[in-house]
């Protein structure tokens, strides 16, 4: 018998065996509607500051950047507001470095963590990368999360690590503060709200950072590559007790945080009002993407993201390859009839909607043999 070959050679854990790498197709094409990137353009100066910046570092980089980020957490603070300090921020390489490493601090192999999906995939992808049991908590037939349901899935199973997301990802819904309230009061150990899409919700919708003061247990996460369009920065952040912070420097590793990302996303936050001057053009297109899915036969989710769910597809596989067909691409998430659509520029939602009006029609023409076609 021949040996092995790949991964099936190597001694990795039983539980990682048969799975495949989280990641959305990155192709070529001219509209890229699938992974909820800020499509508008960067604000003018920024690319030139950001430069100078690195050059008035760059002589210094044979030395370890600071290792906890003092100025960076310093900006972050005074960006959210709350009076938050910069002992209750922490920053990393993305909100998914931030999630691991709460993970990693709360979670492990005799922990559980717990989720209302469908939600952001990767909640349960972190949690078994660092061997914590996953937990479900499913949420309703309008994506919303019904807070004594919520309550009771958190009291029956004592999870020790619960993710609330909100602006939900892939439905756009925000869960209520008095939903986030009803599930910290059960859950015996850490509640993190994840709000990666927050600065796109509709005037009204409050965030959690409002819950933080007297909430030891409770952390609220964020990012930058969203509202702020630095995706290929790389830099998510969190906010939450000092304790929270005191726990992830145990397991960040050493200098986790480079020069060049601590420069670059301060030179960010000083754009921060031009940056987030798109926020309310994004929200434009996903309001019009919401309102023109009735006229294609589809449903869309209310959202509060820079994204609309949209329903109504016979089979989204085949209304996605539809799609793609006319240079759209989009994201399949899994959800059956369902496809993920980021609010991009005004020029690409005209794309989309040509492009989801010919589907539509083409799917309510009767075939050449009397069917129906059904993307």
């Amino acid at each position: 018998m021949s040996a092995p070959n790949g991964l099936d050679a190597l001694p990795i854990r039983s539980e990682l065996r048969g799975r495949t790498p989280y990641g959305a197709p990155q192709l070529d094409v001219a509209v890229r509607l699938n992974t909820n990137e800020n499509s508008w353009p960067l604000p003018a100066g920024l690319a030139e500051s950001i430069a100078a910046a690195v050059g008035a570092v760059a002589g210094g980089l044979n030395r370890y950047p600071d290792r906890d980020a003092i100025a960076l957490r310093t900006d972050l603070a005074g960006y959210l507001g709350h009076e938050l300090t910069v002992a209750q921020l922490w920053a990393a390489n993305g909100s998914n470095e931030i999630l691991l490493q709460l993970l990693q601090a709360f979670g492990g192999s005799d922990r559980s963590a717990m989720g209302f999906t469908p939600s952001y995939s990767m909640h349960p992808l972190i949690s078994l990368s660092t061997s914590t049991t996953w937990r479900d908590g499913l949420r309703e037939a309008d994506f919303g999360i019904d807070a004594t349901r919520a309550a009771r899935a958190v009291r029956e199973h004592r999870p020790d690590v619960v993710f609330v997301t909100s602006p939900n990802n892939p439905t756009g819904t925000a869960v209520s503060l008095e939903t986030i309230e009803a599930v910290y009061a059960e859950a015996p150990g850490m509640v993190i709200v994840d709000e990666a899409y927050a600065e796109f919700a509709r005037p009204g919708t409050a965030s959690a950072l409002a819950l933080l003061p007297g909430r030891e247990r409770l952390v609220v996460t964020r990012t930058m590559s969203k509202a702020f369009g630095m995706a290929g920065l790389r830099l998510g952040y969190l906010a939450a007790d000092p304790a929270v912070v005191d726990a992830l420097q145990l397991v960040r590793l050493p200098y986790h945080l480079s020069t060049l990302t601590q420069v670059v996303a301060r030179v960010a936050l000083g754009y921060r009002d031009q940056l987030l001057a798109t926020v309310a053009s994004v929200c434009e297109q996903r309001d019009r993407i919401v309102s023109a899915a009735p006229a294609c036969g589809l449903r869309a989710v209310p959202s509060d993201a820079n994204f609309v769910l949209i329903g109504g597809f016979g089979n989204s596989g085949e209304a996605w390859q539809a799609l793609l067909d006319r240079g759209v691409l989009v994201r399949d998430v899994g959800i059956p009839g369902h496809l993920r659509i980021t609010a991009g520029t005004s020029a690409e939602t005209d794309a989309l909607l040509a492009a989801l009006q010919a589907i539509t029609e083409t799917a309510r023409r009767p075939a050449r043999d009397g069917g129906e076609s059904n993307p």
